[in-house]
């Protein structure tokens, strides 16, 4: 299909192309022919409701969920040749650092430095200085020799935000940011990713709701059964769906969806969390 992928000579390539993408679960289809192109330096949100396909949609741009058939490039590689994951900034949607053993959000921090320092190398003051910007952008440079245990859910959101900026990458992934984070938190992760946008990164968010941000989303794309049913301007929130410091608190997702960010293994997540990882 790559044939497909034309990019005009000189232009920056997207940041994502998927174009027929199929997964399917034990024969179950999940993605049934997704077409979706992301270009450098949009804010975009995947929405739909649990089992739609959102959360193998964003597995399978990272790698994680392998296709039935189809076709992924990032920045205009073919997905299995691509090797610059310093690029990508994962965020899952909870901790899974530090709720075992103390760690301070300095610390949770810092790891996202790992792929940009040699091996067994001492952190440098480059990193250092990345890990301060980054708590400063979340606003969490006051808290920062704190124990991760000791913060709210939306805290940690924040800190899981910092580990990624610290790398310095250009691309952000972010799954569920505002699922189960209260309101003061949400508009905190609201300002932190619209200082994403105005600095001109790419920001993919998989999302339950827009909430607070509904003015910091440039395009919604939404999916059921697998399918992309709406693509452009965000649409219009219904019933319970959040406005601006809406304060409801979603539970997580089945377990047993298809869809559920729950289905990624602990070896899978440790490919997403280490960057650089095959």
């Amino acid at each position: 299909m790559s044939d497909q992928f034309t990019d005009v000579p000189g232009d920056v390539p997207p940041a994502f192309q998927v174009v027929d993408a199929r997964v399917a679960y034990d024969g179950v289809p999940v993605l049934d022919g997704v077409d979706l192109t992301i270009p450098t330096g949009q804010t975009v949100a995947v929405l739909g409701p649990n089992g739609s396909g959102k959360s193998t949609l964003m597995r399978a741009m990272l790698g994680v969920a392998p296709l039935t058939s189809g076709e992924i490039r990032v920045h205009g590689a073919p997905l299995r040749r691509f090797r610059s994951w310093h690029r990508i900034g994962y965020v899952p949607q909870r901790l899974t650092a530090g709720g075992a053993v103390p760690a301070t959000v300095r610390e949770i921090v810092a790891s996202g430095r790992v792929a940009a320092r040699r091996r067994l190398s001492l952190p440098t003051r480059a990193d250092r200085a990345a890990v301060d910007e980054a708590l400063e952008t979340v606003g969490l440079a006051d808290r920062a020799r704190h124990s991760v245990r000791e913060l709210s859910g939306g805290q940690q959101q924040r800190v899981l935000i910092a580990r990624a900026l610290a790398g310095r990458p250009d691309t952000f992934v972010m799954d569920e940011p505002m699922a189960g984070v209260d309101a003061e938190n949400q508009r905190a992760l609201a300002h932190t990713i619209a200082r994403l946008r105005e600095r001109g990164s790419t920001v993919l968010l998989v999302l339950h709701e827009l909430g607070p941000l509904e003015d910091v989303i440039e395009r919604s794309v939404v999916l059921d059964a697998g399918h992309v049913v709406h693509d452009g301007a965000a649409p219009e929130p219904t019933g319970e769906c959040a406005r601006p410091g809406h304060e409801h608190q979603h539970p997580h997702p089945d377990p047993n969806a298809p869809d559920s960010a729950d289905t990624t293994t602990a070896a899978e997540m440790i490919r997403l969390e280490v960057p650089g990882r095959d």
